[in-house]
């Protein structure tokens, strides 16, 4: 049997102590430097937001924080000692960039650097190293930094430890991507998921508010002793009410004017308005989170949750349908289709599915003949112009929108867009009480303006249900306007005859 030595038995021991209160405190003291804000080469010394974490932590976190707190060294540090005190361990934390990847890395890798030579060129020696990985061989044990920017990153592994830095920034579709790494994640691993916030929408937001299965942590910039500045005293209410000292409200009057609208998000002060007075939503937050908090269920609930019903069709009235179309597929785009009452405006049924264009236009006529015959817009941008094709030559549906210019649907331009949005916008403060769909009005929270004056949805969402509406009331605006250009005018001049069959989802 290998006989251990001293430096073995050290790091077999902080393995076993890792868990336990203080203990990582301890270690990371006594093993870990790091560059304070000085670039001096310090001990990793425990600020009070890191020993506030480390003394509530669980096997899931999420970790709600001003920037600049310490959290990502913490947590680099935790579990770099857990990686290099037992075998077979596999360490993976997960930057916003690739440039944020390569600093935490390089802290990382300090840690290891200045670790005693004795333990460097003994167990810990390194079999491999290349930007992002260590490779400890003797150990078995690994710890990699990737970016939530790489598609693959954390497949193909089963990983001990999981390190989400600034999820709320992460590209792309960063539902996707945690899900991903949640899945390799081993029974019994630790994860830590933390975040400056950004808005009230998206992956970070939703686990945030969700909360199942996660500790969380909330950590406000006054823990940081390094923010204070010249002492004021005199007080607004505001500020007395936050029980601070001189020198703090010194540093958040310097906040306020360098960060203006910004400073509760870079420097949260509680966990709900740090959200919600930050992100660029194009629509009045407040009204849609009302409106989310009104709504009820859906009076029916069809194709396995896809299509939800809240008004039924009445006799007499007229319908128009707004159609959103997409590629289809099981990874593709969604399809949506809204249903509302031509005078009013009102919502009476919705749409989300991943369906092909000649599924889409069947199940788009079926809704439109259940709905009295009502007069269907189908965005022809892209898709559009095959689901148009057959509503026409396989549906024989005739009741279809077209533009001034005479060629059948509604075309989404850069100077068409903005109207549509500013009038849903209107119609979110001025009569949310149209919108009774919980997906559409998520989907309007998370509707952000982007650099250049482009809108859509934000990173990871999706806005499939807030396209159908605005063509929906846009082509509404248009019909109140004028008499309207229907392909088959005389189907929309006479009253409608059903011509039978089942309601859509109830084949």
């Amino acid at each position: 049997m290998k006989r251990l030595t001293n430096d073995e038995t050290d790091l077999l021991q902080i393995g076993r102590e890792m868990d336990w209160p203080g203990a990582g405190i301890r270690a990371a003291k006594t093993l870990l430097k790091v560059r304070d804000r000085k670039g001096r080469l310090r001990p990793l010394v425990a600020n009070r937001a890191q020993r506030a974490f480390e003394a509530t932590r669980g096997r899931a976190n999420i970790v709600l924080k001003a920037r600049q707190m310490g959290v990502t060294t913490w947590v680099a540090g935790r579990f770099f000692l857990k990686t290099i005190s037992a075998c077979g361990v596999l360490t993976v934390q997960v930057a916003q960039t690739r440039e944020a990847a390569e600093a935490i890395f390089e802290i990382v890798r300090r840690f290891w650097m200045h670790l005693p030579e004795e333990m460097k060129e003994g167990p810990l020696r390194l079999s491999r190293s290349n930007a992002g990985q260590m490779v400890f061989g003797e150990l078995e044990s690994e710890y990699r930094v990737v970016s939530a920017s790489d598609e693959n990153a954390g497949r193909g592994l089963t990983m001990q430890n999981l390190h989400c830095s600034e999820v709320a920034r992460w590209p792309g579709d960063a539902r996707a991507t945690l899900a991903g790494l949640r899945a390799a994640l081993a029974p019994g691993g630790e994860m830590v998921m933390e975040s400056t916030p950004m808005g009230a929408y998206g992956a970070f937001y939703e686990e945030w508010c969700s909360g199942a299965g996660l500790v969380r942590h909330f950590l406000p910039w006054w823990w940081e002793e390094a923010y204070v500045a010249e002492p004021v005293f005199d007080w607004t209410p505001e500020e007395r009410a936050l029980g601070l000292t001189a020198e703090q409200i010194g540093f958040r009057r310097g906040l306020e004017a360098s960060y203006r609208g910004l400073r509760s998000q870079e420097f949260a002060e509680d966990a709900e308005t740090c959200f919600r007075a930050t992100g660029e939503c194009c629509f009045e937050v407040s009204a849609i989170e009302q409106r989310m908090a009104a709504v009820g269920d859906p009076l029916e609930v069809r194709r396995g949750g896809a299509l939800l019903v809240w008004l039924p069709p009445v006799l007499g009235e007229e319908y128009l349908v707004g159609v959103d179309t997409a590629g289809g597929g099981a990874s593709g785009d969604f399809a949506a289709v809204q249903v509302i009452e031509r005078e009013s405006g009102l919502q009476c049924a919705e749409l989300k599915e991943r369906l092909g264009a000649l599924e889409l236009a069947r199940v788009v006529a079926a809704l439109a003949r259940e709905y009295g015959g009502a007069v269907v817009a189908v965005e022809r941008n892209n898709h559009g112009a095959g689901v148009l094709a057959y509503l026409d030559a396989t549906e024989r549906y005739e009741r279809v929108w077209a533009g001034r210019d005479g060629v059948a649907g509604w075309l989404t331009t850069a100077g068409s867009k903005p109207g549509m949005v500013s009038r849903m916008g209107a119609l979110l403060v001025e009569a949310p009480w149209m919108f009774s769909s919980r997906r559409l009005l998520g989907e309007c929270r998370t509707y952000v303006a982007f650099e250049g004056g482009r809108t859509g949805a934000a990173n990871g969402g999706h806005d499939d249900c807030f396209m159908a509406m605005a063509v929906a009331q846009a082509v509404r605006a248009e019909m109140s306007c004028r008499t309207g250009t229907l392909r088959g005018r005389r189907a929309f001049t006479r009253p409608f005859t059903p011509s039978g069959g089942s309601p859509v989802g109830r084949e």
